[in-house]
C-alpha cells in the first residue's frame, strides 16, 4: 500500500484535519450562509444560478493569421461554444506591429496576429456581434483592440449598445505576475478608467475589465494570494476610477474578474465562494456600493495551465475535468477548458473539441448543475471558504498597510510572496511530498506522440506582407492626422477611446498607436526584486 504524508494542507498553509468538526471550529458559518442571489453572494450571483441558464462556454483560441483563427471560431461556435475567447501572439499584446524587428520569431506563434482593422475584419468575418459574445485577453493594447472590435461592428451596422464582451485590461497583474506591460502604472491607469467612462457611455454590455487572479495563480501563488492580490487590484481600480470623478454604480456593475481552476478541489470550489462573498464586502462597506450589481463578483474561470504536463499528456483530460468541476461547483458565469497538449503546443482541433465536450458532459450529464450551490453547508467548503477569506483579508490589509496595491507592487511585496509559494510547491514535487503524476511519480517510458499543432514560418512572411499592404493602400494624411490628435490628446485630460476609434477607423496600426502613446509617457521598465 503507498505511503501517506503525516501532515495535510493546502496550497494556501490551510491544514486539514481528518475530518471537520463544527464543534471545534473558530468560526460560526452556518449564521451566514445565506441564499445565492442575495448578499453577500457566497453561494452565488443569481438565485437560480445554472437551471436557469448554463455558464458560457468558450474555448480560448488564436494562433497564425487571422484568416485561421477566423475558420477555428467558427468551427467552435458550430461544435456548441457559446461565446468566443480570442488569444493574441505577442507583438500584438504588447504593442508592436508584424513587421516590426522586435517582433520576428513571435508572429502568430502564441495567438492571432492583428495589426489593423484588416485582420480585425478578417478575424471576424462572418460572426454577428450582436448575437455572440467575445472575450478578449489583452492587456497593455486593450483599450485598441476594443476600438478594433467597435469598429467592425460598426461596418456590420451593429449598435454599440448591442455588443457584448469582455476585455482583459488588467494591467496591475503585468507588473506582479505575467510582464506584457508598455506603459509606466499612472498613464495604464488612465487608458482603463478612460475605458470605464466610454463604455458606460458607449457600450452598456461590455465588461471593461477582467480583474485576473489567473496569471498570479499561474506565476505560483497559493489560493488564497490569488485572491486577495486579484481583489486588491481591483480595489486599486475602483480607487482610480473614482479618483477621477466616475461614481461607484455607474462603472463597477460592468467589472469583471478570471480566476484560475487549480486541482484541490475542495479548495477551489471554496476559493471562488470566500472570493465572491469578500468583495461584496468590499464594494458595500469600503465603497458604499447601493447598486446589487455592483456588489457582485461575476468571474471568468479557465483551467489551470500550469498543471498541465507534457508527460502523458492524456492524462490532463482528467486534470481539466476536475478544475472545470471546481469552478462550476464553485460558481462561474464563464469557462474555458484548456486542451490536453497545451503543453507542447497551441491546441489541435480534436484537442480543443475534447475540452469543450468536457463542459458539456458537465453541463448535460453530471447533474452538478440542476442544483444551485451544491456543496454548500458542507463542514469542509464552509471551513475552508471562511478560512481562505481570512487569509486572503490579511493579505489585502498588509497592501493597505503599504499604501495600496500600486505601492506594493513598486516594493515588490506580491512578486516577493509568489515567488516564494513557487519555491516552496518546486521543492515538494522535487522531495515527491507533492506527487505529479507522470512526471515524479507514475512515470512510464514515452513510446509515442500525440499529433500537435505546428504554425508554418510562411505566415509571419504573409503577415508582414499584408501589414505592409494596409499601410499602402490607407489615406496617409488621414491617418496622421489621427494620430497626431491622439497625440494631443494623450497630453492633456480628454478622453482616449474616441481618438483610438478613429485612428483604428482609419487603420493606423496597433503599432503605430502604441508607439505615439510610448511617445509622450514612456515605457516601463520592471524594479528588480531579491
Amino acid at each position: 500500500m503507498a505511503e501517506r504524508r503525516d501532515k495535510f494542507e493546502t496550497s494556501s498553509g490551510i491544514e486539514l484535519p481528518n475530518d471537520f468538526n463544527p464543534e471545534n471550529s473558530h468560526f460560526d458559518y452556518q449564521t451566514d450562509l445565506g441564499k445565492a442571489g442575495e448578499f453577500p453572494y457566497t453561494r452565488g450571483v443569481r438565485r437560480n444560478m445554472y437551471r436557469g441558464r448554463f455558464w458560457t462556454m468558450r474555448q480560448y483560441a488564436g494562433f497564425a493569421t487571422a484568416e485561421e483563427s477566423n475558420a477555428r471560431y467558427k468551427y467552435l461556435l458550430g461544435q456548441g461554444t457559446t461565446g468566443l475567447s480570442v488569444a493574441f501572439d505577442l507583438p500584438t499584446q504588447i504593442g508592436l506591429d508584424s513587421d516590426d524587428e522586435l517582433a520576428a520569431g513571435e508572429v502568430g506563434k502564441v495567438g492571432v496576429a492583428i495589426d489593423s482593422l484588416d485582420d480585425m475584419l478578417t478575424l471576424l468575418d462572418g460572426i454577428p456581434l450582436d448575437t455572440v459574445s467575445t472575450s478578449m485577453t489583452i492587456n497593455a493594447t486593450a483599450s485598441t483592440l476594443l476600438c478594433l472590435y467597435l469598429a467592425v461592428a460598426r461596418k456590420q451596422s451593429v449598435a454599440f449598445d448591442k455588443v457584448s464582451g469582455t476585455i482583459q485590461n488588467d494591467i496591475l497583474k503585468e507588473y506582479i505576475a505575467r510582464g506584457t506591460y508598455i506603459y509606466p502604472p499612472k498613464p495604464s491607469l488612465r487608458l482603463i478608467t478612460d475605458t470605464f467612462a466610454f463604455c458606460a457611455a458607449e457600450v452598456p454590455a461590455w465588461n471593461t475589465i477582467s480583474i485576473s487572479g489567473y496569471h498570479i495563480r499561474e506565476a505560483g501563488s497559493t489560493a488564497a494570494q490569488e485572491i486577495a492580490f486579484t481583489l486588491a487590484d481591483g480595489i486599486a481600480y475602483v480607487e482610480a476610477a473614482l479618483s477621477v470623478g466616475l461614481k461607484i454604480d455607474d462603472f463597477a456593475p460592468r467589472l469583471s474578474f478570471f480566476f484560475n481552476s487549480h486541482l484541490n478541489l475542495l479548495e477551489e470550489v471554496a476559493k471562488f465562494r470566500a472570493a465572491r462573498r469578500l468583495w461584496a464586502k468590499i464594494m458595500r462597506d469600503r465603497f458604499g456600493a447601493l447598486n446589487p450589481k455592483s456588489l457582485m463578483l461575476r468571474f471568468h474561470t479557465q483551467t489551470a495551465g500550469s498543471t498541465l504536463t507534457a508527460q502523458q499528456p492524456e492524462v490532463n483530460i482528467v486534470r481539466t475535468t476536475i478544475q472545470a468541476l471546481a469552478a462550476v461547483l464553485g460558481g462561474t458565469q464563464s469557462l474555458h477548458t484548456n486542451g490536453m497538449d497545451e503543453a507542447l503546443s497551441l491546441p489541435t482541433e480534436t484537442a480543443a473539441r475534447i475540452a469543450l465536450r468536457t463542459q458539456q458532459v458537465i453541463a448535460h450529464e453530471s447533474g452538478v448543475a440542476d442544483i444551485v450551490d451544491a456543496l454548500a453547508g458542507s463542514y469542509a467548503i464552509e471551513e475552508l471558504t471562511n478560512e481562505l477569506e481570512a487569509k486572503a483579508v490579511e493579505y489585502i490589509t498588509k497592501i493597505d498597510a503599504l499604501g495600496g496595491m500600486l505601492k506594493a507592487i513598486e516594493t515588490g511585496f506580491p512578486q516577493r510572496e509568489i515567488q516564494e509559494a513557487a519555491y516552496d510547491y518546486q521543492r515538494a514535487v522535487e522531495k515527491q511530498t507533492a506527487i505529479v503524476v507522470g512526471v515524479n511519480k507514475f512515470r512510464i517510458e514515452e513510446d509515442a506522440s500525440i499529433p500537435i499543432l505546428k504554425v508554418d514560418p510562411k505566415i509571419e512572411r504573409e503577415q508582414v506582407e499584408r501589414t505592409r499592404a494596409v499601410r499602402e493602400k490607407r489615406d496617409a494624411s488621414k491617418a496622421e492626422n489621427a494620430l497626431a490628435k491622439l497625440e494631443e490628446a494623450a497630453r492633456g485630460t480628454e478622453n482616449l477611446l474616441p481618438r483610438i476609434l478613429d485612428c483604428v477607423e482609419n487603420y493606423v496600426t496597433v503599432g503605430e498607436i502604441s508607439h505615439r502613446l510610448r511617445k509622450v509617457w514612456g515605457e516601463y521598465r520592471e524594479a528588480v526584486t531579491v
